[in-house]
């Protein structure tokens, strides 16, 4: 299979082990609900990837992204040629002096390389990313994705009409874009079929005493293997030959399963009924049904009452992703949120069939993330009244580093934070930490003895200190000298402190 090469790729092809392993933080302000499973995060996405593999390593069932296309174009908010001081500050650190030299391609390579293999390793086996991107990109990003992901996993590169203007200046109108779609695993990978569209409804227009049905078909072919004469409803006789035997062309007859269409001569076709339906799959080719980024604005502007970001996605477009991939209870990643509409999407999608999905957003811009990104998601709740909620969080402080060692300098309060989130995937509120008591959400109470390493002893002296509830109480200590009748009388469930964690 060709690879792709380019300058700085022997120094960021295993970039991604290199980097620590951090903490994610709450900011209470900017989340809505006190214990939501879905995350906004900001901060560099290749650092908030590294950040959820422990707990999401082969979890997310879908991952949709829209990086930036590297036009040249700097009027985006994204600074669209990969120059952002962020970016920038990462290539020369990981890069090295090298950087300087690199042209627009190489940069947008080495900033995808990295990140693209984080985003397979969180992808479950069954699992399945869409990436958004034009024509500057198209070429270079589908052998990154051959490489990383196999060519034997690529599934298809849908092309959407993003537009439904066409403007008449230049050589040639731009009105589409790309979705490429790898799996993690090609063959564990089963698409659900989407919704019928208004022109396929259509189809359906016969109607008999068992409803509509649209012609399946046609039971008379020259390609067909078996001869017999038929007598047409007027009396014509037909004699092959014939799509079906004898006697399955009887049965479809006495079942009134055969629609006799009329014209120069009578034809006979099978029925498909609307009521078996099951929706239709999807095509790779996406009109303006699906959306458009004339509609994508006009949703923001609704939430905003003003133009707040360029060139945003339709949540309808993602939606129908999300429809054909993801079932009621998957997690779904984007980690180049943007506007948020991916978890617009997950929401819409969530009201729509009773579903439970979460999401998890990323967003690197300071002035996206908090005030756009998640704004956008907390009007949308308010505004369509989706009954969920999300956690905004930065990043802090790393607990393990790029070995997977704990940090020496690491507290009760870093360990509490990982081992809350571990067990709930939802971040602790320090306010509600009572000295070993770090918080519950259910049925279940959390524990954790920490002193320093290898110091902490589960024993008898400490039930008094846990609460006199008939909850499930889950405690992390190092070592337990309780038995198990007595830790049975207490509902306790024992769990060694985690002080490394496997490198990814």
């Amino acid at each position: 299979m060709p690879t792709l090469n380019w300058i700085g790729k022997e120094v960021v092809v295993n970039h991604d082990r290199e980097v620590p392993f951090k903490l994610l933080k709450k900011v209470k302000k900017a989340s809505v609900g006190d214990s939501s499973q879905n995350l906004i995060i900001h901060g560099d996405n290749l650092e908030a990837l590294k950040a959820l593999m422990p707990y999401y390593i082969g979890k997310v069932k879908c991952i949709y992204i829209d990086p930036p296309y590297n036009t040249g174009n700097e009027g985006w908010v994204y600074n669209d040629r990969v120059n952002s001081p962020k970016i920038k500050q990462w290539l020369g650190k990981v890069v090295g002096r090298e950087s300087e030299d690199l042209t627009r391609h190489d940069k947008w390579l080495c900033m995808m390389y990295p990140r693209l293999k984080l985003l397979r390793d969180l992808l479950a086996d069954d699992g399945s990313i869409f990436i958004s991107i034009d024509d500057n990109e198209q070429h270079h990003l589908r052998l990154l994705l051959s490489e990383i992901f196999s060519e034997d996993n690529f599934i298809t590169e849908f092309c959407w009409r993003k537009t439904d203007n066409q403007a008449n200046i230049g050589e040639i109108a731009n009105v589409k874009e790309y979705i490429i779609c790898f799996a993690k695993n090609y063959k564990r990978v089963s698409f659900q079929k989407i919704p019928l569209s208004e022109k396929a409804k259509y189809e359906y227009r016969y109607a008999d005493q068992k409803g509509k049905f649209r012609r399946d078909i046609l039971f008379h072919k020259t390609r067909g293997r078996h001869y017999y004469e038929v007598v047409t409803p007027s009396g014509a006789v037909l004699k092959g030959p014939w799509m079906l035997s004898e006697d399955k062309f009887k049965e479809k007859l006495d079942n009134d399963e055969i629609y006799w269409a009329t014209g120069k001569m009578e034809t006979p076709y099978g029925k498909i009924y609307l009521s078996d339906s099951k929706g239709q799959i999807i095509s790779d080719l996406l009109g303006t049904e699906v959306g458009t980024n004339q509609q994508a604005s006009i949703e923001i502007i609704k939430l905003f009452n003003k133009r707040i970001f360029d060139f945003p996605k339709p949540h309808t477009l993602i939606k129908q992703f999300l429809q054909i991939s993801t079932k009621k209870e998957d997690i779904i990643l984007d980690s180049f949120a943007g506007s948020g509409t991916t978890g617009h999407a997950v929401l819409d999608l969530n009201k729509e069939d009773g579903g439970n999905r979460k999401f998890i957003m990323v967003e690197m811009e300071d002035t996206v993330a908090r005030d756009i990104t998640a704004e956008r998601v907390k009007r949308a709740i308010k505004k369509y009244e989706y009954k969920d909620s999300f956690e905004y969080c930065e990043l802090d402080k790393p607990l393990f580093n790029e070995h997977g060692q704990i940090e020496e300098t690491c507290d009760f309060k870093q360990f509490a934070t990982y081992i809350y989130f571990t067990e709930t995937q939802t971040n602790i509120d320090p306010k509600k930490i009572d000295q070993n008591y770090i918080g519950e959400l259910g049925n279940t109470e959390y524990y954790l003895l920490y002193k320093g390493k290898n110091e902490n002893d589960l024993d008898k002296s400490f039930l008094r200190k846990i609460k006199e509830t008939s909850n499930k109480k889950v405690i992390y200590a190092d070592r337990c000298l309780i038995d198990n009748k007595t830790l049975a009388q207490y509902n306790i469930v024992f769990k060694q402190i985690p002080y490394e964690v496997k490198v990814y």
